[in-house]
Order: C-alpha cells, then structure tokens, then sequence
C-alpha cells in the first residue's frame, strides 16, 4: 500500500513539476539536468522523459536483478537498479 501511495504522490508530482518528479527518483543526475533541459524547451518533452524513467524505475523495482536489461536513454543508476528499499544496505 505504502509503495501505491507513493506511486501515485510520484506522479501528481510530476505532473506540475516534471523536474521534481525526476529529481525524487534519480536525485541530483544526468537525468534530472536532461529534463530540466527538456522542460525548459517545451513543457510536453519534460513530461514524456519524467514519465518514461519512472516507469523504468518501477518497472525495475519489480524486476529480478539478474534478468534486467538496460534501459535505453537512462544515465541514473538509482532508476537502472530501481533502487529497491528492500536491499539497501544489503549485501547480497
């Protein structure tokens, strides 16, 4: 439920601010200053690359670690790995 609710925050977010909505999953990187960029050249594309790497970033969250296939156009490791709260920390 907490992941939903936090899905759904996520994507309110970005649908005012698709900056923030970046900067919330792949905190200060290549990908949040590409959709700062983006946003400042039409509000549209801004929305279309905040949108697309949270996908990939939840998709990865649900994705076993050894079958994920890099996702084209997308420098964030935190969105690649889909930093799973689950295993931080962990060593494994």
């Amino acid at each position: 439920m907490a992941g939903t609710a936090s899905m759904l925050c996520l994507i309110l977010v970005t649908l005012f601010i698709p900056p923030l909505g970046v900067f919330m999953i792949s905190g200060c990187s290549a990908d949040f200053f590409i959709n700062i960029l983006l946003t400042i050249l039409g509000y549209f594309p801004g929305h279309i690359h905040a949108f697309y790497l949270e996908y990939v970033y939840y998709h990865n969250r649900n994705t076993d670690p050894m079958t994920r296939k890099p996702a084209p156009g997308v420098y964030s490791q935190r969105i690649l790995q889909g930093h799973n709260e689950r295993s931080y920390g962990s060593t494994v």
